[in-house]
């Protein structure tokens, strides 16, 4: 079976392709399964500095799959899957379906999780999981051709794909309630005026824009660069700046005894690009785990179908 994800790795950026132009990269089971693989990909190689993730043909990603699914059993259809990927699935007492997993929050999850800076480049229309996927990218540019859309509520469903802890994060909170509440669509313009794009770019420009920054961001320091993207994240959830402090402190006393913060000084003060050696892998362990998925209390893992 053909792959739904492909990736191409060029001068330290790797290229993250949703990869079913012909369903305009509708989300599946596999492309989740597909993705988490990819970031887990990206972080074992230190070789892979920036990873860029995209859509093949004219769509970022269309949303969850459902052109071939019976309306009136999608989501049911969904939470019985024996291709979910394994572990996702539990079994809730009064429940006579399968509790599953939100596939696309497995995927955020994961890439918040990523040592590896991450930039969306929205092609085409990210609309649902698509634009969900979009907001755990570190920097979002679009082409101006792309579309948005949180379109749950006219689907009589819920936000998902932690969406709705992200976006009232990136953009003003009156604005996130608009585009959720409404579900309506909205252009790279409004996306862009509400604090959700970095820059849109012509479609035929989007391509070395984003590659214009992924280098720029190849030129600094990959280890300070991955606990930077880190602290920021972790500092979205903090309750206190004392917390910050904490975390910066230890890691600025770490970092700054290393290679990279010697050869930057050097470099400075010689005016020349700094050559950075240390491995994103040696980083120092400054951040606090992250919470792990709980189930709610009664469930047991479901028994898993084929992956």
């Amino acid at each position: 079976m053909p792959s739904h994800v492909t990736l191409s790795l060029d001068a330290h950026v790797l290229t993250v392709t949703l990869d079913r132009p012909d369903r305009l990269n509708a989300f599946t089971d596999r492309m989740e399964a597909e993705l988490v693989a990819a970031f887990d990909r990206a972080d074992a190689d230190d070789e892979v500095r920036v990873v860029v993730l995209t859509g093949a043909g004219r769509a970022f990603c269309a949303g969850m799959d459902l052109a071939e699914a019976d309306p009136d059993a999608t989501f049911a259809h969904w939470r019985s899957s024996d291709t979910a990927p394994p572990g996702t699935r539990f079994d809730l007492p009064g429940e006579d379906l399968p509790l599953r997993r939100d596939g696309g929050g497995r995927v955020v999850l994961r890439m918040l999780e990523s040592r590896t800076p991450i930039i969306a480049a929205v092609n085409g229309p990210a609309i649902g999981v698509g634009a969900g996927l979009t907001l755990a990218a570190d920097l979002r540019l679009a082409a101006d051709t792309a579309r948005f859309a949180f379109p749950f509520t006219r689907l009589g469903v819920v936000p998902e794909s932690c969406s709705s802890w992200l976006l009232p994060r990136l953009v003003p909170v009156q604005q996130a309630f608009e585009w959720v509440l409404t579900g309506r669509r909205f252009d790279a313009g409004e996306a862009l005026r509400g604090g959700l794009l970095r820059s849109v770019h012509p479609a035929a420009e989007l391509a070395d824009a984003v590659r214009a920054l992924a280098v720029e961001l190849t030129e600094c320091s990959p280890t300070s660069v991955s606990l930077a993207r880190r602290m920021l994240l972790a500092g979205l959830g903090a309750t206190h700046p004392v917390q910050a402090h904490q975390t910066e402190t230890l890691a600025l006393n770490r970092r700054g005894t290393s290679a990279d913060a010697r050869e930057g000084v050097r470099a400075f003060l010689e005016r020349r690009p700094p050559r950075f050696t240390d491995p994103v892998s040696d980083a120092p362990d400054v951040l606090p785990a992250a919470p792990a998925y709980a189930p709610p209390p009664g469930a047991r893992p479901h028994p898993d179908g084929p992956a």
